[in-house]
C-alpha cells in the first residue's frame, strides 16, 4: 500500500453536470455522465480545458449522486444546465490508479485507512480526479481521495 497517502486539497470550485440514481446503475452511469460533460467541454471557457475532470460524489447504502466537473473560477458564467459550486479545503485518504482498477483501489484504500485508524468525513464529498488525455486512451490515471474526519 506504498501507494496511498494523506493530502490536503484546496479549496475547490467547480461546475458540472450530475446524476443520481441507485447504486446498482453504477459504473455504467458515472461513464455516460462523464461522456456527456466531455462533449460539452466546449461550452465552457478556455481556462476550463485543463486534462483534469472531477467527479465528487456523496451517497449512503441506496443511491448516490455524482458528478463530472471542471475547475473554473467561481465568477464565471455558467452553461443551461450545469451547475457551479464550491468543495472547501479537506485533508484526504488518497490512491493512485487508472480507471480500469477503481474497484481494486477503492479496496486497497480502505484496507490502508482501516490499518492507519483514519475515518471517513461522513459529511464531506469524496473526489475521484481523472486526468483525461487529448486522444482518449483506455486507460487513464485517477487518484481516488476520501474525505478524513478531524
Amino acid at each position: 500500500m506504498d501507494n496511498c497517502s494523506i493530502i490536503t486539497k484546496p479549496t475547490l470550485h467547480l461546475v458540472g453536470i450530475s446524476y443520481c440514481g441507485p447504486y446498482s446503475t453504477f459504473p455504467d452511469e458515472a461513464i455516460r455522465l462523464q461522456s456527456e460533460f466531455l462533449a460539452r467541454k466546449h461550452e465552457l471557457n478556455t481556462t476550463s480545458k485543463a486534462p483534469l475532470l472531477y467527479s465528487p460524489y456523496f451517497g449512503n447504502e441506496v443511491f448516490a449522486t455524482y458528478w463530472a466537473c471542471y475547475e473554473m473560477p467561481p465568477s464565471e458564467d455558467v452553461p443551461g444546465g450545469m451547475v457551479q459550486f464550491t468543495i472547501p479545503t479537506h485533508r484526504y485518504a488518497m490512491v493512485a490508479s487508472t480507471n480500469k482498477r477503481i474497484g481494486e483501489a477503492y479496496e486497497q484504500l480502505f484496507a490502508w485507512m482501516n490499518e492507519q485508524e483514519l475515518e471517513k468525513h461522513q459529511s464531506a464529498v469524496a473526489l475521484e480526479v481523472f486526468y483525461i488525455q487529448e486522444q482518449h486512451l483506455e486507460e487513464e490515471a485517477v487518484e481516488l481521495l476520501i474525505p478524513l474526519a478531524d
